[in-house]
């Protein structure tokens, strides 16, 4: 190992717990790829819902105990390119779209290119866009969008054709919503000590007892609206961005 690979090793410390649990996110997308292949879908999207719970405590963890490194944040997007990436796109092609032959491969391969692009692009792009949105779909997001539908096929026994085309369009929407510029809420600008009206608790304890009965339905459907909403805020923004008529710093700009 030459002197500047040294310097970098030793500038980036490993600390144990954030590692930890970014592993075990990893360890759930691994395991979510090994029971699709068995058929299980089940397992497999549960799995993947741990791995994004297990995804969303590292970061807070690592920050909160002052344990960030350059190393724990390359790992992070390793972890994420198995369970947000490559475990979807292989669910997805094992459940059902392997029976649309050459396509079926081909949108499995574009969601898992996505994700990477999306990944890269995230990591080059920290400090520079604003942190109330992330600039396209995030990958855990995207992965709960594909993963969820295959759960849902599977658990309530949606098969056939017309099921595995609307998963095949699903998949699609999905990798190539994280790498578009579409923004999406961060909900990092989201705080609890916020005051709220009195029918926001009765909204709360609505939700919550349709949590309690419908769990799988109403969580992909969080996700679902979350997809729809920002999309219809896209073009809304593109509407009201929308010039009359070309200026002079519009052909500079092309």
């Amino acid at each position: 190992m030459d002197n500047a690979n040294l310097r970098r090793a030793k500038g980036s410390p490993i600390y144990l717990i954030p590692s930890m649990i970014t592993l075990s996110s990893m360890c759930c997308g691994f395991y979510a790829m090994v029971q699709s292949i068995a058929g299980d879908f089940f397992h497999a999207g549960l799995a993947i819902f741990f791995s994004m719970i297990l995804d969303s405590l590292d970061g807070r963890i690592a920050r909160l105990t002052h344990t960030s490194s350059p190393f724990g944040a390359e790992l992070d997007s390793l972890a994420d390119m198995v369970a947000f990436g490559a475990a979807p796109a292989m669910i997805a092609f094992n459940w059902g779209l392997h029976h649309l032959g050459k396509i079926g491969w081909l949108v499995s391969f574009v969601y898992c290119a996505c994700a990477a692009l999306r990944l890269a692009r995230f990591n080059v792009m920290i400090g520079v866009v604003d942190k109330r949105y992330f600039q396209g779909m995030p990958s855990p997001s995207a992965a709960a969008l594909v993963v969820g539908f295959v759960y849902m096929a599977a658990e309530y026994h949606f098969l056939g054709q017309h099921t595995y085309i609307i998963g095949l369009i699903v998949t699609l929407i999905a990798g190539l919503s994280m790498v578009s510029n579409i923004k999406f809420y961060s909900f990092k600008e989201f705080h609890f000590h916020h005051t709220a009206p009195f029918r926001t608790l009765l909204f709360f304890l609505a939700l919550l007892v349709l949590v309690f009965y419908y769990p799988d339905i109403v969580v992909y459907s969080f996700f679902v609206l979350y997809t729809i909403v920002s999309y219809i805020f896209w073009v809304f923004r593109i509407g009201y961005k929308q010039p009359l008529s070309l200026s002079s710093d519009d052909f500079e700009a092309s």
